[in-house]
């Protein structure tokens, strides 16, 4: 089945990767990630992914342990390198072709940043796992996956969270919470939905690109997806 994506920018949470742990990164989630993005794979979409870092260390944690705020945000982009390099290490395992690039530069275990041969890699059908943030404090990886995504010209950016899309409420909170099936860039806003953070929500709404929050820990979720099928919430 054809895809209507050509190439596609997948946002992973750190958290996500620590499954029933309190911290750290579980290796029964890591493998649901690689079987999940090996399918999509195997449909022919180019794919890129941003992973965050909130598993193993949060800048905003610095303000309650005495470290400086930036320092914070450098400790917190180094923990996304540490999850980059266990997902490229799991899909590599699964023979998933990958390149690990980080924002800050590190060549022993990462190539750095530039966008032409980032696409490059993406033509060859080779999975990009962009690590390191923005490369700047202050700045989330939810911020990196929309620059990301605006630098190669993603067809969609793809959120996979714990719930299955956006909703009026915390769901996990509020049982009344109302779910959404598509809502708009200006409805988000007017609404104060929790979606991204503000820096990387109007990088997406002023080039256009189209979000999709869903959840990523149903499987086959991302190949519905791909394919085409409604699955979580649309924001365009």
């Amino acid at each position: 089945m054809s895809s209507p994506y050509k190439r596609v920018l997948l946002k992973l949470s750190g958290e996500s990767l620590m499954g029933d742990q309190e911290y750290g990164i579980s290796p029964k989630m890591l493998q649901h990630y690689a079987d999940e993005i090996k399918q999509v794979v195997a449909e022919g979409v180019e794919l890129a992914i941003v992973i965050g870092g909130g598993n193993i260390y949060r800048g905003l944690q610095a303000e309650s342990s005495g470290i400086e705020r930036v320092q914070g945000d450098y400790m917190g982009m180094l923990a996304t390198v540490m999850n980059g390099m266990a997902l490229q290490s799991t899909l590599e395992n699964n023979g998933v072709f990958t390149r690990l690039i980080s924002a800050i530069q590190m060549d022993s275990i990462a190539e750095p940043y530039i966008r032409r041969r980032a696409i490059r890699h993406l033509e060859k059908k080779r999975v990009i796992i962009f690590s390191g943030g923005t490369g700047n404090p202050y700045f989330t990886t939810d911020s990196a996956a929309a620059l990301r995504a605006n630098e190669i010209n993603a067809d969609v950016i793809l959120k996979g969270t714990r719930v299955d899309g956006i909703y009026s409420a915390d769901p996990e909170l509020d049982p009344d919470a109302i779910r959404y099936d598509r809502v708009s860039f200006d409805e988000v806003i007017k609404s104060g939905l929790k979606v991204m953070d503000m820096t990387a929500f109007t990088l997406c709404r002023e080039n256009d690109r189209p979000i999709i929050v869903f959840d990523i820990n149903k499987p086959s979720n991302l190949q519905r997806i791909i394919r085409g099928e409604h699955i979580g919430t649309l924001v365009d």
